[in-house]
């Protein structure tokens, strides 16, 4: 059990009940506690299969491979009408949880066998395709293509879709210029980067409060 975990759930008081039945049930099966995105993360052999997050209005089980699991019962939902990975399960209360203990269950070891199996989520082209300039910037710098390919495909996408959506190469160019060094930092484009938010790893504007 990871110790910024531990003060993690004791920083989220109305969630600690919540927060605490997710961690039991998913440290009862095979997956490992890690702290990522300042965030508890769940892995399987180093990579990366749940998450659980406390938010202002709920908290989330999130699966990083969420649209290749079964879901009889309609548990999952996309956490954004553009997110195309990840799928969670929201909660507002500690019973909720233990009430669906079986099919989070299910859920979770579903997840396990998805990543022990190697199975990856199809890539779709299209109107997220890299733009030229994007491309382009990560062929001339090694070290950048490596910390975008770090990210998680979540946090791709958005940086994706925020450079592609510039008509003009010249505009596209600024924006990559001006996010590489929060992507060298292994940051999204919403994360948190100055450490004060009370709502890891987005950003909540703590810092204008400063």
């Amino acid at each position: 059990m990871n110790p910024n975990v531990d003060d993690y759930i004791q920083q989220h008081s109305p969630w600690q009940d919540v927060l605490s039945q997710l961690r039991k049930l998913v440290l009862s099966t095979k997956l490992s506690e890690q702290w990522k995105w300042r965030a508890p993360c769940y892995t399987l052999d180093g990579k990366n299969v749940v998450m659980i997050a406390a938010f202002k209005k709920d908290c989330v089980l999130s699966f990083f491979k969420g649209p290749l699991l079964k879901d009889p019962e309609n548990l999952l939902t996309a956490p954004g009408e553009n997110s195309r990975t990840f799928r969670v399960v929201r909660f507002t209360d500690a019973k909720q949880v233990t009430g669906l203990k079986s099919q989070l269950k299910f859920l979770i070891e579903q997840a396990i066998e998805v990543e022990r199996s190697g199975q990856q989520i199809e890539a779709k082209k299209g109107p997220d395709e890299f733009p030229a300039e994007l491309t382009a910037k990560l062929k001339e710098d090694p070290k950048l293509k490596r910390a975008f390919e770090s990210l998680t495909p979540g946090r791709q996408r958005a940086y994706v879709m925020h450079f592609a959506e510039a008509k003009q190469a010249k505009t596209r160019t600024a924006r990559i210029e001006k996010f590489a060094p929060r992507i060298l930092d292994g940051k999204g484009m919403n994360d948190c980067v100055c450490g004060l938010t009370n709502k890891p790893p987005g950003c909540d504007g703590s810092h204008n409060k400063r």
